[in-house]
């Protein structure tokens, strides 16, 4: 009786919680990889070099830092719904407002805004699974809701491309009807959350009182088993060696990844590709490879109930890709390692974002999390204002490539010799039956 209770009531949250999510992230990365596909005109419109557009874009990351820890915190007060329905319709509207830039310091001032407009919406919702999800189920949950940044990635390139072509409409460039048109639904999202959300299992009607009750009772005897093993505040969290660890290791990823990704429109059609729609549609392909190995890596990573090495060969496996698209640049050789490097950065979401709720509850945990990822995302400005600065100074992208590769390998490292952390939750007490007096 109690695990069929325990599965219905799983069954119902993945069903009801990872569409909006899915739908929420791919739109905001599709608010950010636009940025990308714009800079294939707008860098002659605005006359920005690609050092001007690596920096200006990447400004939006020091907004993210900036904001990332207070938003989390909020939200751990306020209430997940109506604290991710303002970050959503806030970006929404700077999202459409970068339609608007004239020049290097307006490009880069609504970036930074845009940057703390949306600072705290990933944590926020990695710390909302903890209050839905019990352990065994954090990677599959962290890479099915993922799955959006991919599917986002290859279908925002024709989308973004497409919204490109159309010059001239409303007396525009098409890069400003693309920033206009793909901020819209990112607003309608945000009203659609506030309606839809729950705070937490207690509050969910689509449940029944006995799954609500499993679930409840299952998610607070896991947190009391992490907070019997080692109680930490919100300032302790953040200081915690394995935080701080995990802060560097994200950074590398991040800085590898988005380096990548902002400058991949510009390095397809560096391969000879021309007209915007089939620079589009090739840069999908990395991210239909990243695509299967983000769920594939999460549903292993959940199955052997293990996160630190299938981090650590994703790690390895986006340097392997990085190296072969630098050594191979000008060729179609490099679409391939660009992919296999997707891979890799793709496939680590899932188990690292499963690590932190291994030993992180509460308002440490929406601290230390928020903290991870601000340090994280400062990789996409390094990452992008560094390629571009070897693009212009050696006028290939190749050394841009190896020097994220660097990168790469660091994380790896981190992993393999200091990423050796506890499941606080293996100590858990088996969930009560449900029904069971308090």
């Amino acid at each position: 009786m109690q695990q069929a209770v325990a599965a219905s009531a799983i069954r119902k949250v993945y069903l009801r919680l990872l569409p909006i999510a899915v739908i929420t992230y791919f739109l905001c990365y599709v608010d950010r990889i636009n940025v990308g596909f714009a800079a294939l005109t707008m860098r002659g419109d605005l006359g920005l070099s690609a050092t001007d557009f690596g920096f200006a874009a990447g400004t939006f990351y020091w907004g993210y830092f900036l904001f990332e820890v207070p938003s989390n915190i909020i939200m751990e007060k306020v209430g997940a719904r109506l604290w991710i329905a303002r970050i959503m319709i806030t970006w929404g509207l700077l999202a459409g407002a970068t339609a608007f830039a004239a020049g290097p310091h307006s490009f880069a001032m609504i970036r930074f805004l845009l940057g703390l407009a949306e600072a705290g919406f990933f944590p926020g919702l990695v710390l909302y699974f903890t209050y839905w999800f019990p352990h065994d189920h954090h990677a599959r949950i962290m890479s099915g809701f993922l799955i959006g940044l991919p599917i986002a990635v290859a279908a925002g390139a024709p989308l973004s491309t497409a919204l490109l072509g159309l010059d001239g409409v409303f007396g525009l460039h098409g890069w400003q009807v693309m920033y206009l048109l793909e901020a819209v639904p990112t607003i309608l999202m945000g009203l659609v959350v506030l309606l839809i959300l729950a705070d937490r299992p207690e509050q969910a009607k689509f449940l029944t009182p006995a799954e609500r009750d499993w679930l409840t009772r299952t998610i607070a005897a896991e947190r009391q088993a992490k907070e019997t093993a080692q109680a930490m505040s919100l300032w302790q969290a953040m200081i915690d060696p394995r935080v701080l660890l995990l802060s560097l290791n994200y950074l590398g990823i991040v800085t590898a990844s988005l380096g990548m990704l902002l400058f991949m429109p510009q390095i397809v059609r560096s391969l000879g590709v021309s007209g915007t729609m089939a620079v589009g549609w090739l840069t999908m392909v990395p991210y239909l490879c990243a695509t299967a190995a983000l769920l594939g890596w999460g549903w292993l990573s959940d199955r052997a109930n293990e996160r630190r090495w299938h981090l650590f060969w994703a790690c390895v496996l986006s340097t392997a890709g990085l190296v072969m698209a630098g050594m191979t640049m000008g060729t179609w050789w490099a679409l391939v390692g660009m992919s296999i490097a997707a891979c890799g950065f793709y496939g680590s979401k899932g188990p690292f974002w499963a690590m932190p709720p291994m030993f992180l509850t509460g308002p440490a945990a929406a601290a230390a999390i928020a903290w991870i990822n601000s340090i994280g995302n400062l990789g996409g400005f390094f990452g992008p204002w560094y390629v571009g600065f070897a693009k212009d100074a050696t006028g290939s992208f190749a050394g841009g490539l190896y020097g994220l590769a660097i990168f790469g390998i660091v994380s790896a490292v981190i992993c393999a010799f200091w990423l050796n952390i506890r499941d606080n939750a293996e100590t858990a007490p088996a969930a009560p039956a449900v029904g069971a007096a308090e």
